[in-house]
């Protein structure tokens, strides 16, 4: 069995997939990468794909399949993944070869322990176009380091600094048993696959390495905020799945305190994001949106709702009339400038 299973979903990566996969290599026979090629069409993913599982036939697997987005390439990956831990790279970001092999050194160390780890969290930087200074996300003053450790031994976290899916390894299995499987054609679902398994995690590790690098500057990229805006809907569907999530798994979660907390507070996180793009669109379509996306989780868990509705970003996003929302906008603006995301 392979040590760690690396996903990498392609959708016409040619320009950049080389870099990515590249960097990957260099985890060795301990690493099991899946390129997924997600239905490329426009240029030559698929045949790149396939040269490397050619050339390098017991670390590399080519995996084809019709377009169905990024989180069926996940899927897919999943599906496909035999490593006892699992991956998602995608195809225009990269890894640090000195931080990748104190990551493959832990994994190795914790895989023949007493305890099961379910989830590794390491630190990763954004690779900014145009920025000169790397911001460097890490968690060293909310977790616990180099030791296994529970929710509840987590300290706070700050609003905006929550575990994406750059930080996080997964054990293969517990993603298996707890039935994840994220929605086709649908951006965003990153969201939604560093939160549904959760209440499943038990046990987790702090290594604190710059191990992956995030890229982020393209203009064609998802997260570039004006196409964010352009697929809002996706964006909005993405919210209220974490909002049923939360809501059907409220008598787990609410099992552990920092566990409820930490959930709730990146389900506000999310809702504050897909708040702020309706304000920022100004379209009068989208702020309907906004209200109707309150409303549905008002509905759907009046507790959760006035939790979220009463609190400091609730109530920064939902302030009256366009002087609010111009006053909103202008949050969200300081915030961007502070913590580089889009």
């Amino acid at each position: 069995m392979k040590l760690l299973s690396i996903a990498v979903p392609c959708y016409n990566s040619e320009a950049y997939m080389h870099k990515c996969i590249d960097s990957l290599l260099l985890g060795g026979e301990d690493v099991e990468i899946l390129i997924v090629d997600d239905g490329s069409t426009k240029d030559r993913t698929a045949e790149i794909a396939d040269e490397y599982a050619a050339q390098f036939p017991t670390i590399v697997k080519a995996i084809h399949k019709e377009n169905g987005g990024h989180g069926s390439a996940v899927n897919a990956g999943i599906a496909n993944a035999s490593g006892l831990y699992f991956k998602v790279v995608d195809s225009d970001d990269w890894v640090k070869e000195d931080a990748y092999m104190k990551i493959l050194d832990t994994l190795r160390q914790m895989a023949g322990g007493d305890k099961v780890l379910d989830m590794l969290i390491s630190n990763y930087v954004y690779e900014k176009e145009g920025e000169k200074r790397k911001k460097v996300i890490q968690y060293r003053h909310t977790l616990p380091q180099d030791k296994m450790f529970t929710w509840n031994d987590c300290g706070h976290f700050m609003k905006g600094h929550y575990i994406l899916m750059h930080s996080v390894i997964f054990r293969t299995k517990l993603l298996k048993d707890c039935g994840l499987q994220l929605p086709e054609h649908t951006f965003y679902v990153d969201s939604i696959y560093v939160y549904e398994p959760l209440p499943f995690v038990k046990n987790m590790y702090y290594l604190d390495v710059n191990f992956y690098r995030y890229y982020i500057g393209r203009q064609d990229q998802s997260v570039n905020e004006k196409i964010m805006i352009s697929r809002i809907d996706q964006q909005y569907r993405v919210n209220k799945l974490m909002i049923d999530y939360f809501v059907e798994h409220k008598q787990i979660i609410l099992k552990n305190k920092k566990l409820c907390k930490y959930m709730r507070s990146y389900l506000e996180i999310i809702t504050t994001v897909s708040s702020i793009l309706a304000i920022r669109s100004g379209t009068e379509e989208n702020l309907e949106k906004k209200k109707e996306l309150w409303n549905y989780l008002k509905n759907k868990d009046a507790m959760l709702y006035y939790r979220l509705r009463n609190g400091m970003l609730g109530q920064a996003i939902n302030l009256p009339g366009k002087s609010g929302r111009k006053i909103s906008s202008g949050g969200y603006w300081i915030a961007q400038k502070i913590f580089k995301f889009n």
